[in-house]
C-alpha cells in the first residue's frame, strides 16, 4: 500500500495509527479554540483530530495543550558555536522542529562546500532544517573573505531537499542600483523565496528592494520600521538573539490581525543564552508577558512562518500536515512536556541512533605574523572615527573623539573607554590589518580576540594593550579558531572552534560550560556587555549602520565605502 493511501485509510480510522496523542486539548491556530479529540499521526503525518482513533502506541497526554511545532525563520546554526547535530539535540527538545538556516558563515570561510555540508547534515537532523543559498559571500567588496560565490555556483546546487529559495540579500546597495551579479542571482531564483536584509531602509529605496521579489525581513528594529515595510508587504520576523535583541521594539506590532504576517527567528543565539533563557520559547514567554495575544504569538510561531516561506506541509495541527507538535502544561509560560517531530516522540535516545558527518575545514586560521607594532596606527589628526557600541544592537554609533597623538600612534585610553578593535585577515589571502577604534566595550585590561567575526569571519581583537592582543590572537592560531581572552601576558580563558573557526567539536553543555567562564573572565577583566563576544563579531559586518571595521578598513555603512 502506498504511503498516501495507508495515511488516507488511517485518517479514516479503517486502519490502526502509528501513534494516538490522547487527552489533550488542541489549540486551533485558525478559530483560536481549545478543540478536543485524538491526534492521530501515521508515519511523519498527521492524519486524523478531533475524534477518536486506535494506534500502536497511545500517549496519554491529559491536562496539556497540543501546539504546532516551532519555526525558526532565521538563523545561521553556526553562530551558536555548534554543528548541526548538536544544535539539533540543544534546540529541537525546545520545540522547534524546523529551521531554516543559511550558512553563510561557514559558506565565507570554505565556500560552496559549506553549504553542502549543511545540505548533507539535514538528511540526518531529527530537526527539520531547511538549508537557504547563501546570496552575498561575502557580503560586499569592502572585506576580504575564504571564498567567492557566484550565481552560477549556487545555481550548482538549487535543487536539494532542504532547499527553500534564497537566504537574506544583504547587499542591499547592489540590489537597488542593479549590479549585475545581484541581478544574476536574483534572477536564478526568481519566483522561489528570497529573504531580506535592509537595515533603516525606507522610501523609495525599500520599494525597489521589494520588487525584486524579496519578501521577508529580519533586519526592522523599530515599530515604525517594521510598520512601513508590513505596509508595502513584508512579512517581518521578530528577532531576538544573543546581541540583535528586536522583541521588546517590534512587540506591540504583534497583534491577531497582523500575526499572519509576522513571524519569530533568532538569528545568532548562544547555547549560553539558550541554556538560561531559551531560544523560540523564550520568545514566546516573553512576548505573551507583555500582553500579546497568545493566539497571535503562536501563530507567529509556527503557521506564520510556514506561510511565508512557503512550507505548506507544516504549521498547523490538522489533517495532511507534518507530525511537529509541541505538548505544553501551560499556554503562556510555554511549559514543554513533550516534542514530537515528524512523527517521532523527541528524548535522548532519539538522537542516539542519527548518523553524523565527520568535521569540515579544519586548519582555517592562517593569519600573516603579528607583533606589537602591528596594532599601530599612522593616522596625522587628532580626531577619530570612533565605533560607538549599542548594546543589545548590532547597529553601531558613529562617533569622533579627539585622541591624542604619542609617537607617531594612538593608544587606547581606558579612562575613555576608547579601545583598540583591530581585524586580521586569516584566510591566507593577502595578510591584512586593519586597525581602530571602538567605544562601550568596557575593558580595562588585557585582550579578546576571535575569529568569529561576521560574515568574513577574519580575525578581530579588541584591547586596551598590544601585548595582550598579540597573544591573544596567537593562541587562536594554536586551537583552529574560536575566542580567547588574554592578560598581562597569560591566556586567561579559551573556547576552540575548530570547525571553519566557527563550530565546536564538543557537546553543546561543554560549550554552554566554557562561554559561561569566558563571559565571567571578560566581566572581571570591566567588560560591561552582557554577550562581549558576538557583539564584537558584529562590529566587522559592513552592511549593519553606521560605522564598522573590516581587514580593508574602516567602513562607512551608510555610504557603503571605506573611510
Amino acid at each position: 500500500m502506498s504511503t498516501l493511501k495507508r495515511e488516507i485509510s488511517c485518517g479514516k480510522g479503517d486502519e490502526v495509527a502509528d501513534i494516538v496523542l490522547r487527552g489533550g486539548k488542541i489549540f486551533d491556530l485558525i478559530t483560536g479554540e481549545l478543540l478536543e479529540g485524538d491526534v492521530a499521526i501515521a508515519g511523519k503525518t498527521i492524519v486524523g483530530t478531533c475524534d477518536h482513533y486506535n494506534g500502536n502506541k497511545i500517549i496519554d497526554v491529559s491536562g496539556l495543550t497540543l501546539v504546532p511545532g516551532f519555526i525558526d525563520t532565521h538563523l545561521h546554526i553556526e553562530s551558536s558555536m555548534l554543528t548541526p547535530f548538536e544544535f539539533d539535540r540543544c534546540v529541537t527538545p525546545r520545540g522547534v522542529t524546523t529551521a531554516i538556516c543559511d550558512p553563510h558563515e561557514i559558506a565565507n570561510v570554505m565556500g560552496l562546500d559549506g553549504i553542502k555540508y549543511f545540505q548533507h547534515a539535514s538528511e540526518f537532523t531529527l530537526m527539520d532544517i531547511k538549508v537557504q543559498l547563501s546570496s552575498c559571500v561575502p557580503s560586499t567588496d569592502m572585506e576580504t573573505s575564504g571564498a567567492n560565490i557566484t550565481a552560477a555556483e549556487l545555481k550548482s546546487v538549487m535543487n536539494h531537499s532542504s532547499g527553500i529559495g534564497l537566504a537574506e540579500f544583504m547587499n542591499y546597495p547592489g540590489v537597488i542600483n542593479g549590479d549585475p551579479e545581484v541581478i544574476n542571482k536574483l534572477n536564478l531564483f526568481h519566483g522561489k523565496h528570497i529573504d531580506g536584509h535592509a537595515p533603516l531602509l525606507s522610501g523609495t529605496e525599500l520599494n525597489a528592494y521589494i520588487t525584486a521579489g524579496i519578501s521577508t525581513e529580519h533586519e526592522a528594529t523599530t515599530a515604525s520600521e517594521a510598520l512601513e515595510k508590513l505596509k508595502k508587504g513584508m512579512r517581518i520576523l521578530i528577532r531576538e538573539g544573543s546581541v540583535s535583541k528586536d522583541l521588546d521594539a517590534l512587540a506591540e506590532i504583534l497583534t491577531e490581525r497582523t500575526s499572519p504576517y509576522i513571524c519569530l527567528c533568532t538569528d545568532d543565539r548562544n547555547p549560553l543564552d539558550i541554556a538560561e533563557h531559551g531560544h523560540i520559547d523564550y520568545m514566546i514567554r516573553k512576548l505573551i508577558s507583555k500582553g500579546i495575544s497568545p493566539l497571535a504569538v503562536y501563530r507567529a510561531a509556527s503557521i506564520s512562518g510556514a506561510e511565508a516561506f512557503g512550507l505548506k506541509d507544516r504549521g498547523l495541527i490538522s489533517p495532511g500536515k507534518r507530525a511537529d507538535i509541541v505538548a505544553l502544561s501551560d499556554l503562556e509560560e510555554c511549559n514543554i512536556k513533550l516534542v514530537i517531530c515528524g512523527g517521532k516522540p523527541i528524548d535522548k535516545e532519539s538522537f542516539s541512533t542519527r548518523k553524523i558527518l565527520p568535521p569540515v575545514a579544519r586548519n582555517s586560521v592562517n593569519p600573516p605574523t603579528i607583533h606589537t607594532t602591528s596594532f599601530c596606527t599612522s593616522e596625522t589628526t587628532e580626531e577619530t572615527n570612533v565605533i560607538g557600541i549599542i548594546e543589545g544592537k548590532i547597529l553601531t554609533d558613529h562617533l569622533k573623539e579627539n585622541i591624542s597623538i604619542v609617537n607617531g600612534d594612538k593608544l587606547p585610553d581606558i579612562s575613555r573607554d576608547l579601545l583598540r578593535v583591530t581585524v586580521i585577515e586569516r584566510h591566507g589571502k593577502n595578510g591584512n590589518v586593519s586597525n581602530g577604534f571602538v567605544k562601550g566595550f568596557g575593558l580595562k585590561s588585557g585582550a579578546i580576540a576571535s575569529t568569529v567575526c561576521h560574515d568574513h569571519h577574519n580575525i578581530i581583537s579588541v584591547g586596551a594593550n598590544y601585548a595582550d592582543m598579540e597573544l591573544a590572537i596567537k593562541h587562536l592560531s594554536k586551537i583552529e579558531g574560536g575566542f580567547v581572552i588574554a592578560s598581562e601576558g597569560k591566556i586567561l580563558a579559551e573556547l576552540a572552534l575548530p570547525i571553519a573557526g566557527l563550530m565546536s567539536l564538543q557537546s553543546f553543555e561543554l560549550v554552554q560550560s566554557q562561554l559561561s567562564e569566558l563571559r565571567r573572565i571578560a566581566k572581571n577583566l570591566g567588560v560591561t556587555l552582557e554577550e562581549p563576544f558576538l557583539q564584537l563579531a558584529f562590529l566587522a559586518l559592513p552592511v549593519i549602520p553606521n560605522l564598522k571595521i573590516t581587514d580593508k578598513g574602516l567602513v562607512d555603512v551608510n555610504k557603503f565605502k571605506l573611510i
